[in-house]
């Protein structure tokens, strides 16, 4: 569908002149990207058996026009060939039944070189694919590794590109962005705007579905945790005199609320800006966290015994009880605290587990 494409080594010439015409400066790219080196096979896209809702979404009606933090993206034909980067959007088409042509590596939680998480792996491992095309873009999104991917449409819902980064994106294919913020969209959204990007409402709707009926029967089984205070916040051994948290605007708080849980006044009341997906804290504002019954972060048990030490941190009223859940840094786990269809599925039972036990300390 991509007739009038030209190669990315041409586009970047022919942007050079149209910059020398102009008088424009280059910019330095700057991404958060989440890759790793792996496989350069580039799979082909691939749809899972048609069901209902698929033919139903055959009949959409094109173009569809997207609207998004950058401006508006149209597509104008059905995407035969889906790419995605950065962080898990692969993993929401690969929920959808599509191979993308080309992605992101996961450069937190894998525990080889592969730069799969678990839960990739076995949906890749479900639709036949053995050697997936990775890019690798550690440093700064692997533009030519893209455009060669030959895509027709790119997902980035959950990302933090930027506007120079989106603008080059834009010249290889049409790209579904982020609504307002950078990191700051929830796994909803994921599946519903990458969705829409492939022309796949209803499947993304029937997903959408199926994931919080998953979700709402492993929260049924520890009805302890409704209504109980919590806050998302990390701690660093190196440096106690400030509070990391994640705020209910980020997917780790959003899921926190979603499976029953809510953050407290105390917190809430310290964000300025709704939309931002983390607040700083000094050690001297830790009384902001006395009201949490439970506190979720990255870590181990050492950093827990430090926190507990500090003359500030330990007297938290959760860290003086234990009711807290530290989750191993660089684990598929907590990779897994930015959930989508398939790590929330891959992970859900252990996770609702350490939460229930956290919440179990109230009582002791």
């Amino acid at each position: 569908m991509n007739a009038k494409k030209i190669s990315f080594k041409t586009l970047l010439v022919s942007a050079a002149v149209m910059i020398s015409l102009v008088g424009c400066s280059s910019q330095t790219k700057n991404t958060n990207s989440a890759a790793e080196p792996t496989s350069s096979a580039t799979a082909p896209a691939e749809t899972a058996t048609a069901t209902p809702a698929q033919e139903e979404a055959a009949a959409v009606e094109y173009p569809i026009t997207i609207k998004h933090a950058f401006g508006e993206t149209v597509i104008e034909s059905k995407p035969e060939r889906v790419a995605t980067i950065q962080w898990a959007n692969h993993d929401v088409a690969l929920a959808l039944g599509v191979v993308p042509v080309g992605f992101s590596a996961a450069n937190y939680g894998v525990q080889d070189d592969s730069g799969l998480l678990p839960w990739t792996k076995a949906k890749l491992d479900e639709l036949g694919v053995a050697t997936p095309n990775i890019f690798q873009d550690t440093d700064g999104l692997d533009f030519e590794r893209i455009s060669d991917s030959d895509p027709d449409v790119i997902l980035a819902a959950y990302s933090g590109i930027t506007q120079e980064e989106y603008d080059t994106l834009s010249e290889i294919a049409p790209v579904v962005a982020y609504q307002t913020k950078p990191w700051a969209t929830t796994w909803r959204e994921q599946v519903q705007f990458s969705a829409m990007g492939m022309g796949m409402q209803a499947e993304g709707e029937q997903l959408i579905k199926d994931t919080e009926a998953l979700i709402q029967e492993g929260a049924s089984k520890y009805p302890q945790m409704k209504g109980k205070k919590v806050v998302w916040v990390n701690f660093s051994a190196k440096d106690m005199s400030k509070l990391h948290i994640y705020t209910p605007a980020d997917p780790r708080g959003e899921f926190l609320i979603e499976l029953g849980m809510e953050y407290p006044e105390s917190v809430t009341s310290q964000i300025t800006d709704p939309a931002a997906y983390s607040l700083q804290l000094s050690a001297e504002n830790a009384e902001a966290l006395n009201d949490a019954d439970i506190l979720i972060g990255y870590g181990d048990e050492s950093l827990y015994e430090a926190v507990k030490a500090d003359s500030l941190l330990g007297k938290i009223p959760a860290i003086q009880r234990g009711s807290v859940v530290f989750i191993g840094n660089g684990t598929p786990l907590a990779a897994s605290g930015n959930p989508n269809p398939l790590s929330i599925a891959y992970t859900l039972d252990e996770y609702l587990a350490l939460i229930g036990g956290a919440v179990d300390k109230l009582n002791e």
